[in-house]
């Protein structure tokens, strides 16, 4: 099996997309800190994946979340987590890169 996942950094609120074949090792290794990109947005908390059978479609899928529609997806797909748990979300052209965090502006919860 092939993953795509979704990490939430709950230090910083920054989201990190990722593929692996062996998803609760490579949340440990986010954790442990062995992750570069990762490494100091520790401790980090899966909140959604995805499995597919064949690497190729889990590849192209990881690219497909990374990038302006697949966050919209995201947005979508967990709409109920991201309110229960307080969070915000990059709106699409904001200039925050990765973050997912609660903004400013007043409206950005119904905008979810």
């Amino acid at each position: 099996m092939y993953y795509v996942y979704l990490l939430i950094s709950t230090k910083d609120n920054n989201q990190y997309i990722g593929f692996t074949e062996d998803i609760d090792k490579r949340l440990k290794e986010h954790n442990a800190g062995k992750v570069v990109s990762t490494k100091n947005r520790r401790p980090l908390k899966l909140i959604y994946f995805e499995a597919y059978l064949d690497k190729r479609d889990a590849q192209g899928r990881e690219q497909f979340l990374k990038s302006g529609a697949g966050k919209r997806f995201l947005r979508k797909q967990l709409k109920h987590h991201l309110e229960t748990s307080n969070r915000g979300v990059e709106q699409p052209g904001s200039s925050q890169g990765s973050k997912w965090t609660q903004s400013s502006k007043p409206t950005l919860r119904s905008q979810l």
